[in-house]
């Protein structure tokens, strides 16, 4: 049925739109209102960003993008992620220099018609990741939700595309077939890293210009029971460089993060992603 003859009725909601009432809507406020205040004990201030940017571009995918003209006709955009604006907003409009932790709970939008609800926040200034993954593990263990960790670093796959003359689009995409099927011993095994003793013995093999990447990944959140390594995974958010990592429970990714660098300023942050939060809750 093509959008002449469908009906379109008045209660009817976007494809990928979210609609949240009752507990739903009680749920999600305890969310954020949990985070907040534990964001607020570790030393983050809050922002609110404009809805509309005009530098998205630098964060995802054009395609990603609902874009449309300003009133100079320059291109524009529904804010489709946070970070790069709270970035330049603190450090050039507001120019404050000492505030180094800031927050935001609100959503970005993807084309042609998705909401995604988000808690997020940025550390100017350092790259570390553990204080990020710290945070998000505490507002979990508030809602008792037990997720793996998953670690990677984002120059592993970079490397490997220029050694190997690959597009970055095979790790975007995760074609871990064409991967394997190029059958290199230490890629097989860099595939299948499971512990720091298998990290060594691909460092062991594989080009030199791995192993310092290969390292910085090893034993990093050892406190960490449910630790797993990803080391060919490859973060779609473009201005994540080198470590990241992300939270997964049933198949469901419900935080991620990592250390990037944005006009010079390097600094590490993460998303909570609320909705689901809130359906991971919800299935209990």
């Amino acid at each position: 049925m093509n959008l002449d003859t469908q009906k379109i009725y008045e209660h009817d909601i976007p494809d990928g739109s979210k609609l949240y009432f009752g507990a739903s809507a009680k749920l999600k406020r305890e969310i954020e209102a949990k985070a907040a205040e534990i964001l607020e004990k570790n030393e983050f201030s809050e922002i609110i960003t404009p809805y509309f940017s005009h530098h998205q571009r630098q964060s995802v995918k054009p395609e990603n993008l609902i874009r449309f003209g300003d009133k100079q006709n320059l291109e524009i955009a529904l804010r489709s992620d946070s970070t790069i604006d709270v970035v330049r907003i603190t450090t050039k409009r507001l120019k404050d220099s000492d505030t180094k932790r800031w927050f935001y709970i609100q959503p970005v939008f993807k084309h042609p018609t998705s909401e995604i609800y988000q808690i997020g926040a940025e550390i100017l200034g350092d790259s570390s990741i553990m204080p990020c993954i710290d945070v998000v593990s505490e507002i979990f263990r508030e809602f008792g939700i037990s997720a793996h960790l998953q670690i990677s670093n984002i120059q592993i796959p970079k490397i490997i595309c220029q050694l190997l003359n690959l597009p970055i689009s095979v790790f975007e995409n995760g074609r871990l077939e064409v991967i394997l099927g190029l059958n290199l011993p230490w890629l097989n095994r860099l595939a299948n890293i499971k512990s720091d003793a298998d990290i060594d013995a691909v460092i062991a093999i594989a080009p030199s210009e791995l192993k310092e990447p290969l390292n910085s990944i090893k034993g990093l959140a050892s406190n960490y029971d449910k630790r797993i390594y990803a080391p060919l995974y490859y973060s779609k958010m473009r201005y994540y460089d080198k470590l990241f990592f992300r939270f997964l429970c049933d198949n469901s990714i419900l935080s991620s993060g990592g250390s990037y660098e944005i006009d010079g300023n390097i600094s590490a942050g993460f998303a909570i992603f609320s909705d689901a939060v809130i359906e991971n809750l919800r299935s209990k």
